[in-house]
């Protein structure tokens, strides 16, 4: 398999991490989005988006990280990453809507604003960007707070809506997020963050950044 990735791309953090956990090869093919590769021809063909990451898997190309990761994880059924329970499946997708909608646009603006567009020299901060995510944030992450209580992993076991979750905090130290009033989703990322698949999937990104 093929992952079309940037090293910079929560969505593509997701993936390398989940495919890391399940014991899944992937030939790693680095796009430049700032020179426009995702622009080109052949990649606007496998993905009309122009996006990262894709998955080509044979003559079987998608995109999207989510469904990414759910065609990984249901390659490997055993592993319980996707679970096939109905409403065990169904507590994963919750969560996993619930990032994309909600937690995911909030902490990646918030995190674009505060350290990213000065990082890509992209101009100052707008700090009324900031102020309005800032509240999206809290109010999300309250509701992870509460999602967690009493559990170790956001859908009862480990699953990919932890690696979805998980990949929104990529920038967090350098956004300043702080989880000190979020003892459940502190203690929840550090279980994540300990994991040898998120540390290999995570090495590219420190390469990049730093700490």
């Amino acid at each position: 398999m093929k992952l079309y990735n940037a090293n910079f791309s929560p969505n593509a953090l997701r993936v390398r991490a989940v495919a890391l956990e399940l014991g899944i090869d992937l030939e790693i093919i680095e796009v430049d989005i700032r020179a426009g590769d995702n622009r080109s021809d052949e990649f606007l063909a496998m993905n009309p988006n122009g996006k990262v990451p894709v998955l080509v898997d044979g003559d079987f190309v998608i995109w999207e990280s989510r469904a990414i990761n759910s065609y990984l994880a249901s390659n490997k059924p055993e592993r319980g990453l996707y679970p096939d329970d109905p409403k065990a499946r169904a507590t994963v997708d919750q969560w996993l809507y619930w990032q994309t909608i909600h937690l995911g646009p909030a902490m990646q603006k918030l995190s674009f604003e505060r350290f990213l567009k000065a990082k890509f020299g992209m101009g100052d901060a707008d700090k009324s960007v900031i102020d309005a995510e800032v509240k999206n944030v809290d109010q999300f992450l309250a509701v992870l707070e509460i999602g967690l209580a009493g559990k170790d992993w956001i859908a009862g076991n480990l699953s990919v809506a932890d690696f979805s979750l998980a990949s929104t905090f990529m920038y967090r130290a350098q956004s300043d997020i702080s989880l000190d009033d979020l003892p459940n989703v502190a203690a929840w990322i550090e279980r994540v963050e300990a994991r040898a698949s998120w540390k290999a999937a995570f090495a590219p990104v420190l390469a990049l950044f730093g700490d």
